[in-house]
C-alpha cells in the first residue's frame, strides 16, 4: 500500500462508501478527454462523466483556460453588496436557453443547494403574500441531494432513516406510466384541490438515483398543468437533467408548460467547478420585489457567484451552444438506440430504458434495489476491463460524455454483452 493510500484509509471519508469491506480507492493522476488514468499509467474510460458533471469531458482547454486566466485576475469576491462581470454574463447566458418567463438567478454552490434555494423560495413565496401554504409534492423515488430540504422530498429509505423525524412532511405521488396513470392524476389532482400546496417538486422524465426511472412527457405536462392552473408553483430539478442529457437542453424542453423555478448544476461549469443555480420566473421574483426588509431571502453562501466557476460555466456555454453539441447528443442517441434494440430482448434483462444520451438496463438479478448485492460484482467486472460504471444496485447505465466516440461507446456495449454472458 502506498504512502497516499495510507493517509486516504485512515484520514479521507469518501462518499456513500461503508468504512470497512470495500477495497481501496483508485488514486488518479490525471484525466483527459473521456478516460481517467491512474497512477500506474492505466486508463479507465469513463462511462458515467464522473457522477453525471463531465459533459464536454475532461481537461477541455477552453474551459481550462477560461478558469487560469480568471483565477488571475479576480479568484473571489463578496457576492453581497458586490457584482463582477462573469455572474452577469452567466446569468445573461443562463436565463437565454431557458424559457422565457424566468428572470432572476441565485447562485449557490452544488445541486442540493440548488434545490434548498427553490424550496425556501417557493415557501417563501407564499409567506410574503400572507397566505398559508406549507405542502410539497413529489415523486416516490426521487432524490434531490442530501441537505434537509432536498433530503425531505427525496424518497424516504436506507439513505436517510437516521434524520427521518427531523424532515418535514411531503406527499409523494408514484412515478406515472401507462398502468397507474388514471390513479395518479386523480391522487395528484385531489391534493392539489386541497388548496394548501406550496409546490411540486420534480425531476424531469427521469429519476436518475433511483435508477434512471424514465416516465412520458406528456404524463409530466399534465401534472404541471394541472398544478399551475392552481396556482401551485413548479420546481423543475434539471441538475442532472440539464444541458442535454436528455436530447435537448434542458429536460423540460420536451414538454409545453414552463416551470416556476428551475434547480440546476453538474454539468453547468462542464464538470470544472462547484456550481449550483436556481433561476426563478417573474411571479416568484413578484413577491420579493418590494423594500420591506422583512421579505428579503436570507439566504447565501461563502462562495456565492464564485468569478472562477462562473467563467467555467460561461465557457461550458460557448460549448454547448455549438452545432457540434446538438450533434453529439443525437449520435450517442442513435448508438444507444441501435444498442437498445440488439440488447432488449435478452433473457437477462428486465428492462431496458432510453432517453437521450441516457441508456439503463435493469438487470434480472433479483429485487431491482440500490442495494442489490449484485452491484459490487458488476462495478469489478467492469473495473477490470477499464471501464467506469457506477451501477445502482442491479441497473447499469451509460450517460457518457458528448465527446465520446462511436468506438468508445462500442467498447462499453461489448462489455455489457459480456457481462450478459457471465451472470
Amino acid at each position: 500500500m502506498s504512502d497516499y493510500h495510507r493517509i486516504d484509509r485512515d484520514h479521507i471519508w469518501h462518499p456513500f462508501t461503508p468504512m470497512r469491506g470495500q477495497d481501496s480507492p483508485v488514486l488518479i493522476e490525471k484525466a483527459k478527454g473521456t478516460y481517467l488514468y491512474t497512477e500506474k499509467g492505466d486508463k479507465i474510460l469513463d462511462a458515467v462523466s464522473s457522477w453525471w458533471v463531465s459533459i464536454h469531458g475532461h481537461g477541455n482547454e477552453h474551459i481550462a483556460k477560461a478558469v487560469a486566466q480568471q483565477a488571475l485576475d479576480m479568484e473571489h469576491v463578496i457576492f453581497a453588496g458586490f457584482t463582477h462581470k462573469p455572474a452577469i454574463q452567466l446569468a445573461k447566458n443562463v436565463l437565454s436557453i431557458l424559457p422565457e418567463n424566468q428572470q432572476k438567478v441565485f447562485f449557490s454552490d452544488n445541486g442540493s443547494t440548488s434545490v434548498e434555494v427553490a424550496l425556501k423560495m417557493a415557501f417563501q413565496f407564499w409567506h410574503n403574500q400572507g397566505i398559508e401554504r406549507k405542502k410539497v409534492i413529489a415523486i416516490d423515488g426521487a432524490y434531490h441531494g442530501d441537505t434537509f430540504g432536498s433530503m425531505s422530498v427525496g424518497e424516504r429509505g436506507s439513505f436517510n432513516i437516521p434524520f427521518e423525524p427531523f424532515l418535514f412532511d411531503v406527499e409523494f405521488i408514484p412515478l406515472p406510466n401507462e398502468e397507474n396513470w388514471e390513479g395518479v392524476k386523480a391522487q395528484f389532482s385531489d391534493l392539489i384541490a386541497s388548496g394548501n400546496v406550496a409546490s411540486f417538486i420534480f425531476e424531469p422524465l427521469v429519476q436518475g438515483s433511483a435508477g434512471m426511472r424514465m416516465y412520458k412527457a406528456e404524463h409530466l405536462q399534465e401534472l404541471v398543468s394541472v398544478a399551475q392552473s392552481n396556482d401551485v408553483i413548479c420546481i423543475a430539478d434539471e441538475v442532472m437533467t440539464g444541458f442535454g442529457r436528455t436530447g435537448k437542453m434542458f429536460s423540460t424542453d420536451h414538454i409545453e408548460s414552463n416551470p416556476d423555478i428551475f434547480c440546476l448544476s453538474k454539468g453547468l461549469t462542464g464538470g470544472t467547478m462547484p456550481m449550483g443555480l436556481t433561476t426563478a420566473s417573474s411571479k416568484i421574483v413578484s413577491a420579493f420585489d418590494t423594500d420591506d426588509i422583512y421579505k428579503t431571502f436570507f439566504h447565501g453562501h461563502s462562495y456565492t457567484g464564485n468569478p472562477i466557476a462562473c467563467a467555467a460555466a460561461n465557457a461550458s456555454f460557448e460549448l454547448i451552444t455549438k452545432p457540434e453539441f446538438q450533434e453529439n447528443l443525437d449520435r450517442i442517441n442513435e448508438q444507444h438506440r441501435t444498442f437498445m434494440e440488439e440488447i432488449e430482448s435478452h433473457s437477462k434483462i428486465k428492462n431496458v430504458r432510453l432517453q437521450g444520451t441516457i441508456i439503463a438496463l435493469e438487470l434480472d438479478l433479483g429485487t431491482t434495489s440500490y442495494m442489490n448485492k449484485s452491484r459490487n460484482r458488476i462495478y469489478g467486472f467492469f473495473m477490470d476491463k477499464g471501464i467506469l460504471m457506477r451501477p445502482l444496485g442491479n441497473v447499469i447505465y451509460i450517460l457518457p460524455p458528448s465527446i465520446i466516440s462511436n468506438e468508445e461507446l462500442e467498447s462499453i456495449y461489448g462489455g455489457i454483452r459480456e457481462l450478459l454472458e457471465t451472470i
